[in-house]
């Protein structure tokens, strides 16, 4: 199946609403992704927050900003659908937990879609994976165990997994919660970064 016949089943999706793998969705399913047959890069992150369910477009907040930012480019490329996937493992906002913090991505969409979606894209050469839901899926062995541990291996993880055909680099989430730290992991904007933006730029052109 190609990736616009398969997008649209997506967008279509409801199953978390009618065949929950356990608690419904508490709201009206919004699917947010952005599949491409063109794309060398995928950006595989946790799932959209509440600005995003509210406008359909992926990273439309100040996570987006910085996460364009970190990776270079700015919003005529990272929104080309022929150029940048964006697949969360969640593809619809999940709800929000007692604290006011968004719920893990739903089960269903990791159980039902991913491997079907990453099959469709055997063009991918880098994934940017973001958060510990999208670490353990598209990491496998080369998973550290916590977002902390693989972020700090992400020099090594890129080479593992460069050697295996498509290269990935781990990020904490680019969200204002991380702020404390980015302050205290100087490395991760000294070191990471340039290469992120190098391996970007190559794709790219």
């Amino acid at each position: 199946m190609g990736t616009e016949e398969l997008a649209r089943e997506i967008a279509g999706c409801r199953l978390c609403v009618e065949a929950p793998f356990r608690r419904p969705l508490p709201h009206e399913p919004r699917p947010v992704c952005v599949l491409s047959s063109s794309a060398r890069i995928a950006i595989c992150g946790q799932a959209p927050g509440t600005r995003v369910h509210a406008s359909g477009r992926p990273f439309t907040d100040p996570s987006g900003e910085r996460l364009r930012d970190w990776m270079g480019i700015g919003e005529d490329v990272f929104y080309d659908p022929s150029r940048v996937a964006i697949v969360p493992m969640g593809f619809c906002f999940p709800g929000l937990d007692a604290k006011g913090g968004d719920l893990p991505p739903r089960r269903e969409c990791r159980l039902h879609w991913h491997d079907r979606v990453f099959r469709a894209m055997p063009q991918l050469r880098l994934k940017i994976v973001i958060g510990a839901y999208a670490q353990d899926y598209h990491l496998g062995a080369h998973h550290r165990g916590s977002v902390r541990e693989t972020v700090a291996a992400w020099r090594e993880i890129l080479d593992e997994t460069r050697a295996e055909g498509v290269a990935a680099i781990c990020l904490p989430h680019p969200s204002w919660r991380n702020n404390a730290w980015l302050r205290k992991n100087p490395w991760f904007e000294r070191d990471c970064l340039p290469v992120l933006k190098r391996e970007v730029a190559a794709l790219l052109t």
